[in-house]
């Protein structure tokens, strides 16, 4: 078996992204990847801006002790600078955002300044630079904004929204194709018959990609017959980029699908050191890349988060990073058998500035309820044994209601 590392390096080198790139709104561009660099067309901010309310003065000609008296002989609001030139013992009115009048090189802040009239006291002597945001400041025009590959998140958008950017090039949303496999799965609403269980599966999945640049597409579910599988996994790799079952990956009587993908495609590997998880199966149908999910709920979506997402980021043309990974202390001892890396749920808190962790009870593979108040996955080394309580782990934190690891 693959460790995890090996798995993963292997995954990401074998798959190519996506050719070909759209033009979008900026504000719909939300999520998606940069086909190309962005670059700043105007200097940002566009003018010498006080970055306080206060008087925009000339510093360099102000060689006395405060305090002192200046003159106030004018005003720059935002969105109406003032066009008078200031020097000496001169002062202009200055609102945060205002254009920089012409000499002033300095901002006095209002809280140190008396105000009598059109004179006012200054009690701590300004320096140049002070409280002035630059021209070009934030980015100067010509800068790359934003590099390709990018997953342009809200705060990238906003960025690129300030420079005056309105449309921008994305590449094409992925087509991830979703599969259950199981004669005993039956759809919400159904009646449950002898040995069945209701399918959440493909449900999960497709709600963990709510927030990647995907287009899902859900087949439904797949009987327990090899040929039925093998022709659905061939007709769904024809339409998709990416394609993912959940279920008939192990070695049981009914699990057809890892022959089926060998019939009509190739597997790359099977089986890896990692619990729950471990009948992951990833290999090609045709163009598309697919994976074979464990069926276990929590296996399919610990799985999901490890290797699918940053595959769709890697298809998508994004650059998948890591988790980050945190260290915490261990509330309680864990059973744990050498040889496989195990991911467990659990609640991370903060207790006087040092993380402490506990998994949420019963960490069998079947326990969605394991996930319910989990913000971090519990990283147990494939070559430790068991635990003991306050010894340090590392974590890797959940995003809540996303198909992301931070």
């Amino acid at each position: 078996m693959l460790n995890p590392e090996e798995a993963y390096r292997k995954l990401i080198a074998s798959i190519e992204p996506l050719d070909g790139a759209e033009t979008v709104e900026t504000r719909d561009a939300l999520g998606r990847f940069a086909a190309e660099d962005i670059v700043a067309p105007v200097d940002l901010p566009p003018f010498d801006a006080s970055a306080m309310d206060g008087y925009a003065v000339a510093a360099r000609d102000l060689d006395v002790a405060a305090p002192f008296e200046m003159r106030v002989i004018g005003a720059s609001v935002a969105g109406g600078p003032s066009d008078i030139r200031v020097g000496g013992r001169d002062a202009v009115r200055i609102l945060t955002g205002a254009v920089l009048p012409e000499g002033a090189d300095a901002i006095v802040l209002q809280e140190d300044t008396e105000r009598h009239g059109d004179t006012i006291v200054v009690t701590e002597r300004p320096r140049p630079g002070r409280h002035v945001r630059t021209r070009g400041h934030d980015i100067a025009r010509g800068e790359r904004v934003v590099a390709a590959g990018t997953r342009l998140d809200a705060y990238r958008l906003s960025w690129l929204t300030a420079c005056g950017i309105g449309r921008v090039a994305v590449r094409p949303r992925v087509r991830v194709a979703v599969f259950a496999t199981g004669d005993e799965l039956v759809e919400v609403g159904e009646t449950l018959g002898p040995g069945q269980i209701y399918e959440s599966n493909r449900f999960a999945l497709a709600r963990l990609m709510s927030d990647l640049p995907v287009e899902v597409l859900d087949l439904g579910r797949l009987p327990d017959d090899r040929e039925a599988t093998r022709a659905a996994l061939a007709r769904a790799a024809d339409d998709a980029d990416v394609v993912v079952t959940s279920g008939g990956v192990s070695v049981g009587d009914a699990d057809y699908v890892r022959d089926a993908v060998l019939e009509v495609g190739q597997l790359d590997f099977w089986k890896i050191a990692l619990k729950p998880g471990k009948p992951l199966a990833v290999g090609r149908i045709g163009r598309a890349d697919f994976f074979g999910l464990p069926g276990n709920p929590v296996s399919t979506i610990v799985t999901f988060l490890l290797f699918v997402v940053p595959a769709i980021v890697r298809r998508g043309g994004g650059v998948p990073e890591p988790p980050m990974r945190l260290r915490a202390r261990i509330a309680h001892d864990v059973r744990h058998t050498l040889g496989r890396r195990e991911y467990q749920r659990g609640i991370v808190t903060d207790r006087d500035g040092e993380l402490v962790v506990a998994a949420t009870g019963d960490q069998s593979s079947n326990r969605l309820a394991t996930f319910d108040g989990a913000n971090c996955l519990i990283e147990v080394p494939g070559d430790r044994g068991d635990l003991a309580a306050d010894e340090a782990v590392s974590i890797v934190l959940l995003e809540r209601g996303s198909g992301r690891l931070f």
